[in-house]
């Protein structure tokens, strides 16, 4: 074996410990649990679930309108989606453009709707809706959500249905 002079023993060492670095390194990152954001303040999930199913069924009984019914929570995101059988896919996305917009602009997409300028400024973006149907969901005054119908013909009468079965209840979760 040639001699240089030096050992080559420190340098291998000194290899060895910066190959392992990066795998020490993912091994803690994969072991780190990443850091839980809190969960916006809501609605009750099962309260949320029995104002879709009664929407649902004011809408049917309202001349069998198959109607979508999405609930966002207080940063709008989305909590509950329930379709009615034979919901179209426009009514589902829908009910969830006009939750996110009664939201974002604090009132009813009904009263929304009736701003003609404002209305057209809303359609400007595709994941708003300004039609009625969005109504918002509060507990002592704070708004906690908001709940959105799509795809019927009497869409904000069927979302007041629905909230004003569970107003007396709701509760800020989260």
């Amino acid at each position: 074996m040639q001699s240089f002079g030096f050992s080559l023993r420190p340098l291998a060492l000194v290899v060895a410990g910066l190959l392992l670095v990066p795998v020490t390194q993912a091994q803690q990152a994969a072991t780190t649990p990443p850091v839980r954001q809190p969960a916006a303040p809501g609605p009750a999930t099962d309260l949320v679930l029995e104002a879709a199913q009664i929407a649902i069924n004011a809408c049917k009984a309202d001349g069998g309108q198959r109607i979508a019914v999405s609930v966002v929570d207080s940063k709008g995101v989305l909590k509950l989606l329930l379709a009615a059988d034979g919901a179209s896919p426009r009514g589902v996305s829908s009910s969830t453009a006009k939750a996110i917009t009664a939201l974002k602009y604090q009132q009813a997409t009904q009263q929304l709707h009736q701003d003609k300028n404002l209305a057209a400024e809303i359609a400007k973006d595709s994941n708003l809706n300004a039609r009625p149907g969005g109504v918002l969901l509060q507990a002592n005054g704070e708004i906690i959500g908001a709940l959105g119908i799509g795809g019927g013909k009497t869409d904000h009468a069927c979302a007041e249905a629905g909230v004003a079965a569970i107003q007396g209840r709701l509760k800020k979760v989260g």
